[in-house]
């Protein structure tokens, strides 16, 4: 194996008595982040792997400035040459063998320590909870035990620490299952070696994992390949967000926030004559502001014909749109006879009544195809176009929108969340406003006028 390393890599053993070695590949699209291709399709999922290691890269280099001790990154796909331009020359780099996870994790652990190391530790990038402390607590945790272990929630581990080789502790282990944790602990108590514990953290593996990593995506990206016309290729058609908005002040900063996670965005707020800061707010931040008179419908369509993308995106101004959004959204429009697309619906409380609210709409918008306006409807500018955008309706707009766009092909609800703000339910009441919606939507298919549901949901409210 010796032939796989540079000797340029190798350290003197007097150097350092600690080596944090982190776990990557290169961000290739449909080699990185696989069980993330359905959410976000395959350059998306390397998008997300590539910020993802970036943000691990981050705090590891804070820890090695805090700490005497090495640093280094041991990558499978791409070349040293890809990994220096990408992540900076400042990092040592290693190729890792061929094998599974733990026959490779094993063939570090040797390597450092046959180069004097006293105490390594092994991460990935798969677990933005990670820091330099918790890391430096797991060296601390081998000056007592002889195995450091960070539980991931999913099962698994996020980070492992030795003070010797022990090949062992990665053999019959069963790679990438809701086992590999208990396994490996089982196995350390057979061979009666001490393991401290670290807390258990979230990894990103599933789309429904992706919230966790909303938590610190306003990390700034580095520059790759997937960026431009390098390695990847090409990129991402550009998407129009039209926000239509009404006195929206206390929520459209973090829905534009959202809004920041993707590139190739233009982002455009139709105010309705607020009487608040809430087109101030919106300047502010870099959306370009129109004014037009009240009503969503119209509002909608007015951004609609002022939007210069191709692909469109209507986002209320209290729902917040998931991380790696744009990637998902080109997917999905992109697939043979799908005309468009929405999010998974989810509120920002929690309680049984509103978990069970949640999973009505979201098997209504799969299995029906029937999502709403909170889920950020996407589709291209000429669908909309040709079917004359939304209907002026003072109410149920996006439902009879919905209803004549089935028509012309499938609508696909992408397994990602819109977090949309629970205010209306918590200040109305969850089942009060939950029974006024299934109301309104049986009157309207029963006949009964938008104007006339209009009155009687101001009402009722």
């Amino acid at each position: 194996m010796a032939k796989l390393f540079h000797s340029e890599f190798r350290i003197p053993n007097s150097a350092f008595g600690n080596r944090l070695i982190v776990f990557t590949r290169y961000p290739e699209p449909g080699e990185s982040k696989t069980r993330l291709i359905p959410a976000l399709g395959p350059r998306g999922a390397a998008d997300l792997h590539r910020k993802m290691t970036e943000h691990t890269l981050s705090w590891a280099r804070r820890w090695k400035e805090r700490f005497p001790a090495s640093l280094e990154v041991h990558f499978t796909g791409g070349s040293e040459e890809s990994f220096q331009k990408w992540l900076g020359p400042d990092l040592s780099y290693r190729p890792q063998p061929e094998g599974n996870l733990g026959g490779r994790m094993h063939e570090a652990f040797r390597q450092a320590f046959q180069e004097g190391v006293e105490k390594v530790v092994i991460v990935g990038t798969d677990c933005p909870g990670l820091t330099e402390d918790l890391t430096q607590e797991a060296f601390a945790g081998l000056d007592q035990g002889e195995v450091a272990l960070g539980p991931a929630k999913d099962g698994g581990y996020y980070l492992v620490g030795l003070r010797r080789p022990v090949e062992e502790l990665f053999r019959g282990i069963p790679w990438g299952t809701g086992e590999v944790r208990a396994k490996t602990l089982e196995t350390a108590r057979r061979l009666g070696l001490r393991v401290s514990l670290l807390k258990p953290l979230d990894d990103v593996d599933r789309p429904e994992d992706l919230p966790v990593w909303e938590k610190v995506s306003t990390l700034p990206s580095l520059p790759c390949p997937l960026e431009g016309e390098g390695k990847g290729g090409g990129g991402s058609p550009k998407i129009s967000i039209i926000i239509p908005t009404l006195n929206e002040e206390k929520n459209i900063e973090a829905c534009l926030a959202s809004c920041r996670t993707s590139p190739n965005t233009e982002t455009i707020v139709v105010d309705g004559e607020s009487r608040d800061r809430t087109a101030q707010i919106a300047r502010s931040l870099g959306a370009r502001v129109i004014v037009s008179s009240p009503g969503r419908s119209r509002q909608m369509n007015r951004g609609a014909r002022e939007a210069s993308a191709e692909l469109l995106l209507f986002l209320h101004a209290d729902t917040r749109l998931p991380a790696g959004f744009a990637d998902s959204v080109s997917e999905v429009l992109s697939r043979p006879g799908t005309v468009a697309g929405a999010f998974l619906f989810r509120l920002d409380a929690r309680s049984p009544c509103l978990s069970f609210i949640q999973r009505v709409a979201n098997w209504r918008s799969r299995r029906f195809q029937l999502p709403y306006g909170d889920q950020a409807i996407f589709l291209k500018k000429v669908i909309f176009e040709e079917m004359g955008g939304y209907p002026e309706m003072p109410i149920m707009e996006d439902y009879e929108f919905i209803r004549r766009l089935k028509r012309k092909g499938r609508i696909y609800t992408v397994p990602l969340p819109a977090v949309t703000s629970a205010r209306r339910w918590m200040e109305v009441g969850v089942w009060k406003t939950t029974l006024l919606n299934w109301a309104i939507v049986i009157a309207y298919s029963l006949g009964v006028s938008p104007a006339t549901l209009a009155r009687w949901y101001r009402k009722k409210r």
